[in-house]
């Protein structure tokens, strides 16, 4: 992998920043804005050499070299053949289910991005939202189990800001009611559990690379699937359905990724290690000096098993203990020009365009994650420094 400048230990953040709002010294509003995330990209002049060879081959879509060689690299990485890529994730999960045949019922989190339900939709798959458990906001196994009906077709499961959900206990349900499993692993990207992707579990899965994830091709998705004849069925839906030039198989659409997002993603690659390794230590940076917040809950350690990508950095405000409530934080952090996320609320049941679609869980944990959750800035490029500032505004936030 390739070297880039590397972040300096975070104990230098103990004391220093602590004793100021100790003091009574207010934290001043950053200059510019500070996002929730920013893209890594490679330097100017690597992109700028590959896209001469765009020019010179004039191929910029349509299984092009360096598409192909994007394929093999990520092959390679992930240990299988069974790879399809996509111009985003979002038709990705829609040509999956479409693809494996999925339909009826399908249990899933409605704690999660939009897109999961929506690739539902799209197919006319019904969505059974069930709970999620507390501790990494994955879908709880238990309430899974009591949702299926003779209408459940597939459990489509979210590893939430890349935390591995319980695969063993879904894997289980899913072998004993004949179950498809499926991974909207958006998040996931470099996760492994046992030294394993995440990809190697469940029957497929689905990564994005859209341009606010650690990993990125601009936009981009991609299938990783157990079944080997589903790659062809794929390569169909997403090219039209075209088998030759004269014969059209199936009613596919255009989903292909093109030559600029692969030569996008074969260059973010080489620097992968480098990007979780940066995040890694904004990550502790963060729960160094959050770790004693009253009313401020951070995500469980993962276990040890566990490598983990380092995507997202999600707290929990409790008003009551912590004098201010979420809504307020994220309010406060616009007065300092952080811009935070509220990442994910409301949960997908109660935006319009689904509330017609009956639930028959309370959603209790679902609703109160929702209610405190807030994402706060993590990129390669935030500098620690800036990391303790948005610290001393959470601590001078605690009334």
């Amino acid at each position: 992998m390739r070297d880039f400048r590397q972040y300096q230990s975070s104990e230098f953040l103990i004391g220093s920043s602590e004793e100021k709002w100790k003091k009574g010294m207010k934290p001043k509003p950053f200059e510019k804005p500070v996002y929730v995330t920013r893209p890594f990209l490679p330097p100017l002049s690597e992109f700028t050499e590959g896209l001469k060879e765009i020019w010179d081959n004039r191929w910029l879509t349509n299984n092009g070299p360096i598409l192909r060689r994007f394929t093999r690299q990520l092959c390679d990485y992930l240990g299988t053949e069974n790879v399809c890529l996509f111009n985003n994730g979002t038709l990705a999960l829609q040509i999956a289910l479409q693809g494996m045949g999925i339909s009826g019922e399908v249990i899933t989190t409605p704690f999660t991005f939009v897109a999961t339900t929506h690739a539902l939709y799209w197919n006319k798959i019904r969505p059974v939202f069930v709970d999620i458990e507390p501790e990494y906001y994955t879908l709880d196994p238990q309430r899974v189990e009591e949702a299926i009906t003779p209408w459940t077709s597939a459990i489509l499961a979210v590893p939430v800001y890349g935390h591995p959900c319980n695969h063993e206990a879904l894997a289980d349900i899913a072998r004993r009611h004949n179950l498809r499993l499926i991974y909207d692993a958006a998040h996931a990207f470099g996760v492994k559990v046992n030294g394993q992707p995440i990809s190697q579990m469940g029957d497929l899965s689905m990564f994005s690379f859209h341009a606010t994830k650690l990993y990125q091709s601009i936009e981009g998705g991609m299938l990783v699937f157990k079944e080997a004849g589903l790659k062809t069925t794929f390569d169909y839906l997403k090219n039209f359905g075209f088998q030759n030039q004269v014969e059209v198989v199936m009613p596919g659409t255009n989903a292909k990724m093109n030559e600029m997002q692969a030569l996008m993603g074969l260059l973010v690659f080489e620097y992968l290690d480098e990007i979780i390794e940066k995040r890694r230590k904004i990550t502790e940076a963060y729960r160094e000096r959050l770790q004693n917040v009253p009313g401020l809950l951070l995500p469980k350690p993962l276990p040890e098993n566990v490598e983990y990508n380092y995507g997202y950095m999600p707290i929990q405000v409790s008003e009551k203990e912590m004098g201010i409530s979420r809504d307020g934080l994220f309010q406060k952090f616009k007065e300092y020009n952080v811009l935070t996320r509220r990442y994910f609320y409301p949960l997908i049941c109660d935006y319009s365009c689904f509330r017609n679609v009956h639930v028959n869980s309370p959603l209790t944990v679902a609703r109160d994650v929702s209610s405190k959750i807030l994402c706060l800035p993590i990129y390669d490029t935030l500098a620690l420094d800036d990391v303790e500032k948005i610290c001393d505004i959470i601590h001078d936030s605690v009334s």
